[in-house]
């Protein structure tokens, strides 16, 4: 390739399940460089603050190269232009991911002409994994292992029950 192809993958990943590690696992196979970016997601109520989501997704994807963790403000298209990505990856799990990504994708095109959305679907264990359920089912004090590397396992645990729940 003449130049690195940058793609960006956006979300707040509160927590970053092995769904999203899949993803962008797939996308680094495709892309020079993937930026995954952690939005500070002002709409919606997070577990986890901005700078421990980083964390987790650093930690998360830390044997993946040409990958990066880079937290964003304000609109994606922002941090897309000026990150120099050409691609912004979005994963579908199912039908119901598909009209709400449609929809983003189109809105994306008109906000970023020259950058085209790449939908990745996750290897079929994955499909059914998103975070809300997971902090829903680690808050209800449930088994959240399976969905998530052990160090997000950890500090989930360690958010939910408190320090001493290992």
């Amino acid at each position: 390739m003449p130049h690195h192809q940058i793609a960006v993958y956006p979300g707040t990943f509160d927590p970053i399940t092995l769904g999203h590690e899949d993803i962008v696992r797939r996308a680094a196979q495709l892309f020079d460089r993937v930026i995954v970016a952690v939005a500070a997601g002002h709409h919606k109520k997070a577990l986890f603050t901005l700078q421990e989501r980083v964390e987790m997704a650093r930690l998360a994807l830390a044997d993946v190269p040409g990958v990066e963790v880079a937290e964003f403000h304000g609109l994606l298209r922002d941090f897309v232009i000026a990150s120099g990505a050409k691609a912004m990856v979005r994963g579908l799990r199912a039908v119901t991911d598909f009209d709400y990504e449609f929809q983003l994708a189109g809105m994306n095109r008109t906000l970023m002409p020259t950058v085209e959305t790449i939908f990745l679907a996750p290897s079929d264990k994955y499909q059914f994994i998103s975070s809300t359920l997971v902090r829903e089912i680690a808050t209800l004090g449930g088994e959240v292992a399976p969905f998530v590397s052990p160090g997000v396992n950890q500090r989930l645990l360690d958010k939910v029950r408190g320090p001493s729940a290992a």
